[in-house]
């Protein structure tokens, strides 16, 4: 350990492979403290047909109070499914009163996919979301998050310009480093990164499967290797190679997880 410590928020499904469940191990694998703020208790994640919820954000004051008592601060901020636009205040709070000097704000806004809002996101959330990003310095969306934000048209065949010009106007809105995850070329598949200056594509070979809590093992991979002092390029480097050989371990289109723990496994047998 490097003594980083990172605070990630987002919710805790007691069953399914995602969010805390994933950003835990995955963080604390690649060198850093992985602390957390839960934002809910999930029986299951949301994939299954039937899942109960627990809102935490009431015993989130309290939690601060006690940090406070105890001078506690964090080297960095991976904020991932927050699910509710209340919890937004709380994140910021969470940044001008906890933060080592320098810390970075991570988002995943964590909202949406294949052209759609998850269930339960609306427009409002959309639009909160955007002005949280206002406090990253990185933000980790997918195309479609990225296009939501925007108030631009989705699409599923583009050319580079397009993407391109989406990282420009998220880096315009926000003012933080793009990163664009999922952007497809040329056959492959990775990150478009762009930090006003320069874009640059991570890309490699695209697994034909898909799995429920991908994106939040890339968002773990990515910044705790960030954080350890690996470039924006190497970080997605790492991030998605993860999530490629997540994917190939795992059978089938599997909405419970993918099999992490065989990989991070075979990395420390190495």
């Amino acid at each position: 350990m490097n003594g980083k410590r990172i605070l990630t928020v987002q919710d805790l499904s007691c069953v399914g492979q995602c969010s805390l469940t994933v950003a835990l191990p995955v963080l604390s694998h690649y060198g850093v403290e992985a602390a957390i703020l839960p934002t809910a208790v999930l029986s299951n994640h949301t994939m299954f047909k039937s899942w109960s919820y627990l809102d935490l954000t009431g015993e989130i004051p309290v939690i601060y109070d006690n940090w406070k008592k105890n001078g506690i601060k964090f080297s960095a901020f991976l904020l991932g499914y927050l699910g509710k636009v209340s919890i937004m205040d709380l994140c910021e709070q969470a940044f001008d009163e906890f933060s080592e000097e320098g810390a970075p704000v991570i988002i995943d806004p964590a909202f949406g996919d294949n052209g759609k809002l998850y269930g339960g996101f609306d427009m409002d959330y959309v639009a909160a979301m955007l002005k949280l990003l206002h406090r990253a310095d990185i933000i980790l969306p997918n195309l479609t998050e990225s296009c939501f934000l925007l108030g631009e048209e989705y699409k599923t065949q583009y050319d580079r310009e397009y993407v391109e010009d989406i990282a420009k106007k998220l880096r315009a809105a926000t003012g933080a480093v793009v990163v664009i995850t999922g952007v497809e070329r040329d056959g492959l598949i990775g990150e478009l990164i762009y930090d006003g200056k320069q874009f640059e594509y991570v890309l490699s070979e695209k697994v034909p499967k898909f799995s429920h809590g991908t994106g939040d093992i890339f968002a773990a991979a990515f910044t705790a290797r960030y954080i350890n002092g690996a470039t924006l390029a190497e970080a997605c480097g790492t991030a998605g190679k993860l999530v490629a050989d997540c994917l190939k371990a795992t059978a089938g289109w599997h909405d419970y997880g993918v099999q992490f723990e065989d990989v991070l496994y075979s990395q420390i047998q190495k």
